[in-house]
């Protein structure tokens, strides 16, 4: 039997390849590193950072690429239609990572969880899973997992996650007012309600309860760390020799995590990594000639690593 589809769209229409042009010399110059996890894109609601991510998806190629969950936000769809064409252009810009030889990976998430009928399928070459054990470069092995099973809220009140949903979506909105009146100023960009979470105890009790919850789970598999996505804030840290690695999201933060070829994490915050660039692209040296791109580490990790490994 057909799984039903909730919201008025047709995964198909995206699977049509669009054209794009490639210069080869551009293609070279790309960081690359071994994979790529994003999370809590929220394709679908104004907030969703989409040109920002195909940005970034323009500059960082990989050989797999996981999605970690809240890709599209059914949620905020089945109340209000939304959907401009760059969040089109992120679904096509996925699609063509396949078609290159990308292994993509979909494991959706609460906002998404429509997606969960569709586990073991695959749409356009990309995979859907509910949770996956990945394998590092050194050795080590991570349970890959949204997070929002260990969401009280979620589970438990589900109709409270809606009402503190509308609430979320009003704080954004009153954000992207702010982050325009700050970027005609000439000011960088920075989150309302990033800064709200951190001022407010219970949201940062909240933060600190889902971490140590996540990582024991991954304790009690046997695993030596996590990476998951859910609560929109990016971290890498060491939770009682269990490397908690977050994603963060592509609503507030702009981040996403990234395995180099030598197993190390890091976090690349992109509004920062993306001025970085520009500056080392305006650089010269002799000759007129410019400097290649090369992405300073943002964010890797310093303690326990290697111990870890």
């Amino acid at each position: 039997m057909k799984p039903s589809n909730p919201l008025p769209i047709d995964v198909h229409d995206f699977l049509q390849p669009a054209p794009e042009t490639v210069n080869a010399s551009e293609e070279t110059r790309k960081p690359k590193v071994r994979t790529i996890f994003i999370s809590d894109i929220h394709l679908g609601t104004p907030g969703c950072q989409a040109q920002a991510l195909l940005a970034f998806l323009r500059v960082y190629s990989s050989e797999q690429l996981y999605l970690v969950g809240d890709i599209i936000d059914g949620w905020q769809l089945r109340r209000r239609w939304h959907w401009p064409q760059a969040h089109n252009d992120v679904i096509q810009k996925l699609l063509r990572r396949v078609r290159k030889g990308c292994k993509v990976v979909y494991i959706p998430g609460n906002h998404d969880e429509f997606a969960r009928q569709f586990l073991g399928h695959s749409f356009g070459g990309i995979e859907v899973v509910d949770e996956v054990v990945y394998e590092a470069a050194d050795g080590r092995k991570f349970w890959v997992v949204h997070g929002d099973y260990f969401d009280g809220v979620i589970q438990c009140a589900k109709w409270l996650a809606y009402v503190g949903d509308n609430l979320y979506e009003l704080t954004l909105k009153l954000n992207r007012y702010l982050s325009s009146l700050r970027a005609r100023l000439g000011l960088p960009y920075w989150s309302l309600s990033r800064y709200l979470k951190h001022k407010v105890k219970t949201a940062v009790n909240y933060v600190t309860s889902f971490e140590r919850a996540v990582a024991m789970e991954a304790r009690r598999r046997g695993l030596g760390g996590v990476i998951c996505g859910h609560i929109h804030y990016a971290e890498i840290r060491d939770i009682d020799g269990i490397l908690y690695c977050n994603d963060g999201d592509w609503v507030e933060s702009l981040t996403a995590l990234v395995e180099h070829f030598d197993g190390t994490m890091e976090l690349i915050h992109w509004p920062q990594t993306e001025r970085e660039l520009e500056k080392i692209a305006m650089r010269t040296v002799p000759e007129g000639r410019v400097m290649p791109e090369t992405v300073p580490a943002t964010a890797k990790i310093k303690e326990k690593d290697e111990a870890l490994a």
